[in-house]
């Protein structure tokens, strides 16, 4: 059996009449960047999660650079994060001329650990950007109340966790902004790029979209020099039609997950765990496993597709050798790295499929035990 990481195929086969009119609807029109769709899109996602406004930009990359000029972070300040997310959280940062900021994170929900950011905190920081990994949100009521004592804004990343909730919040409606990323596989993706930022702040959603097109609310009058981080017309129209279904393919993903936790119970397997204050939509489902090199052979050999997010923390990348952290500095993320595998997960993987990527997984389990056992004596 062959099962894919992702099938977006199965997703979007029964959309595809709804899409044809979405394409007609924009070449007739010629509102091939922004317009009309672009506007029902973000009308409609801002509803859903329960903000005041969203605007919709290039991709979740520019999503948080834009979230960070308009909150006026720049060159001197700091902005603290993990260092075990896509480099697009850091990229943003720099962006912008401001520094990254490392904490470790928790052991269980590999998010944002609480209890360490404080140490963080310097005279420099200017805002406190937790990543909402793999679709569970980062536990926020410390992060907001740390947040709150020392004057320092929050900005959700959200880009994995569209839909997800905290104590029945949406992920992205509890700092300053949240954003998120409509990359083709996330929860809630465009067919290319696109990206979002929400906020129920007005001043902050009007000075982003003013940034977003050429600092220019009206053509060729420019109130300050701005960007161009416009989302074309044809993915806010396909976002609006994708979006309904969020819920749906979001509770499917959960059924999925479950029938994944109970296969995997008690075969030297750590599952991903969904905390009490979270609803979990598993973008991705993230396992640890002892030998993860030979556990990821065995699944390709057996026609199983599996990802790696993310084999390499951010503090020891090249790209930010300049921030001064070493090996060790993270021990936690540091062994997530060399544990964690992401199995096929989406909306429409079926229980056969998740019963052949376990029985896969358990096999490889019982060959590469014995071994252990004998390294062990």
């Amino acid at each position: 059996m062959k099962v894919k990481f992702v099938d977006l195929h199965a997703m979007h086969a029964p959309l595809m009449d709804e899409f044809r009119r979405v394409f007609e609807r924009v070449v007739e029109n010629s509102s091939f960047i922004l317009g009309a769709e672009v506007s029902r899109f973000e009308e409609a996602f801002a509803k859903y999660l329960g903000a005041d406004h969203c605007i919709a930009v290039t991709n979740g990359t520019v999503a948080l650079e834009l979230a960070l000029l308009a909150m006026g972070v720049g060159p001197g300040d700091e902005v603290i994060t993990v260092p075990n997310t896509f480099i697009a959280t850091c990229e943003a940062v720099s962006a912008v001329g401001a520094r990254p900021v490392f904490v470790d994170v928790d052991a269980i929900s590999y998010n944002m650990d609480p209890t360490l950011v404080e140490r963080a905190i310097t005279p420099r920081t200017k805002v406190l950007l937790p990543v909402h990994l793999y679709g569970q949100t980062a536990d926020m009521d410390p992060l907001l109340e740390i947040a709150s004592r020392h004057g320092i804004q929050v900005l959700e990343d959200a880009c994995q966790a569209h839909g997800a909730e905290y104590k029945g919040r949406k992920a992205g409606t509890m700092g300053v902004a949240g954003c998120f990323s409509f990359y083709p596989g996330k929860n809630l993706g465009a067919l290319g790029e696109g990206g979002g930022v929400v906020t129920s702040d007005a001043q902050l959603a009007a000075r982003m979209r003013l940034l977003r097109d050429h600092g220019s609310l009206r053509k060729y009058e420019h109130t300050v020099p701005g960007y161009n981080f416009r989302l074309e017309g044809l993915q806010g129209g396909i976002l609006a039609v994708k979006l309904p279904h969020l819920d749906g393919w979001n509770d499917r993903r959960r059924v999925a997950a479950e029938h994944y936790d109970n296969l995997l119970a008690g075969n030297g397997i750590i599952p991903p765990v969904e905390l009490p204050y979270a609803h979990h939509i598993y973008h991705l489902y993230v396992i640890q496993a002892d030998d993860r090199e030979q556990l990821r052979k065995d699944l390709n050999a057996a026609g199983v597709e599996t990802g790696l997010h993310y084999p390499g923390p951010l503090h020891l990348q090249e790209a930010y050798k300049s921030l001064g952290y070493t090996k060790g500095d993270f021990p936690v993320c540091e062994r997530l790295a060399d544990r964690i595998l992401s199995l096929p997960m989406f909306p429409d993987i079926t229980r056969e499929q998740v019963e052949y990527v376990v029985s896969v997984v358990k096999e490889s389990q019982c060959r590469t035990e014995p071994a252990r056992q004998v390294f062990a004596k």
